[in-house]
């Protein structure tokens, strides 16, 4: 299959944009698929009322089929015919958060197909904010199912250049534009018990959540890999964002933190492995290794969630074999920085 790439920029006139995007939600209209971006990551589109249209999703991907799409709309009366109820709590949390990084998940109406949903009768459901991907929505027909752009398994992508890398040649059409700012997929919300229950954490924190809706919950899995349930949503389940390398999360105080970490690039480095290392503004400068990326500052997650996928990306082309990570502190953003990376390092943790 030979992809095609369209790149949108600022330079491009309304009705070049129009053009553009009507042509990718034709594709879309046709059962075929297009990476497009969002302010999370690159998502990968197909129409999410097709059955056919989701198999080549799993396809493309590699991804298991037993793992939840996300149908994105960009119209809120849209939400009504894909979902048997809206309650209340859920008409707050739209109200307050969309557009934006938040899926909330319901119980499915009949015309959304068991094959979007993972064979599940819940079907997760957001409201992009981008405002790129809300405009292809609405020429793709108004329900695009999409799971992030890359092969399973491997870190989200936050450009059109690793989607590329990926999914050249497995998919119709990507679309090449600026604006993905937060780095991270988004929240992940279960909307049909009583009290809302984060799935998966993202920029939207639980903190944030509480606030419009009071009591919430979080799912038992977000930091344990170990449950042999069905997946009720994205990423909970299985191995993501994993780099080639082998990457390690390292906990404690931050100067027996850093002394660690040395000591294990050091060893590698001197048996000609190259060593990578994720640290923060407070220590950068202390460590050694072959590349060292700036996570930002302990008092501020919005640059370790922004770059993580790219870091772990970098790394991939920099031949690291050994990955170092210092921990992130397990609240607010945090919290998603976190999942993230411990979904990564499949849970490997080192306690110093």
């Amino acid at each position: 299959m030979e992809t095609k790439i369209v790149t949108i920029d600022k330079l491009d006139s309304p009705e070049s944009v129009e053009e553009k995007l009507a042509c990718a939600g034709g594709i879309i209209r046709q059962g075929g698929l297009v990476a497009f971006p969002t302010e999370t990551v690159y998502g990968l589109g197909g129409d999410a009322l097709n059955p056919e249209s989701a198999r080549k999703i799993y396809a493309a991907k590699g991804r298991p089929s037993d793992n939840p799409l996300i149908i994105h709309i960009a119209d809120m009366a849209h939400l009504n015919q894909v979902v048997c109820e809206i309650p209340e709590k859920a008409q707050k949390l739209a109200y307050a958060f969309w557009p934006g990084p938040l899926t909330m998940i319901f119980k499915k109406a009949a015309i959304v197909p068991y094959q979007t949903t993972g064979g599940l009768d819940t079907v997760a459901v957001r409201m992009p904010s981008h405002p790129l991907a809300s405009l292809f929505i609405k020429k793709a027909g108004g329900y695009v199912a999409a799971p992030s752009a890359n092969l399973s398994g491997k870190p989200s992508p936050t450009n059109a250049r690793y989607v590329v890398q990926d999914m050249d040649g497995r998919i119709d059409m990507i679309i090449d534009a600026e604006g993905v700012e937060i780095g991270l997929e988004s929240t992940i919300v279960d909307m049909t018990s009583e009290v809302p229950v984060i799935l998966r954490p993202g920029y939207i924190t639980q903190q944030m959540l509480s606030g419009v809706v009071g009591e919430t919950d979080m799912d038992v899995t977000i930091y344990d890999s170990s449950s042999a349930l069905a997946p009720k949503a994205p990423g909970m389940k299985y191995r993501h964002y994993a780099p080639r390398g082998e990457l390690v999360i390292v906990e404690g105080d931050p100067q027996k933190v850093v002394k660690y970490i040395n000591e294990q690039a050091a060893l590698h480095e001197a048996d000609g492995k190259r060593t990578g290392i994720i640290g923060t503004q407070e220590t950068l400068s202390e460590y050694r290794a072959s590349s060292i990326k700036n996570a930002g500052s302990r008092s501020d997650f919005r640059v370790a969630a922004r770059q993580l996928y790219t870091f772990l990306r970098e790394f991939d082309d920099e031949d690291i074999a050994y990955i170092y990570a210092e921990s992130f502190a397990d609240k607010g953003l945090g919290q998603a920085v976190m999942n993230r990376l411990l979904k990564a390092a499949g849970h490997k943790v080192v306690q110093v």
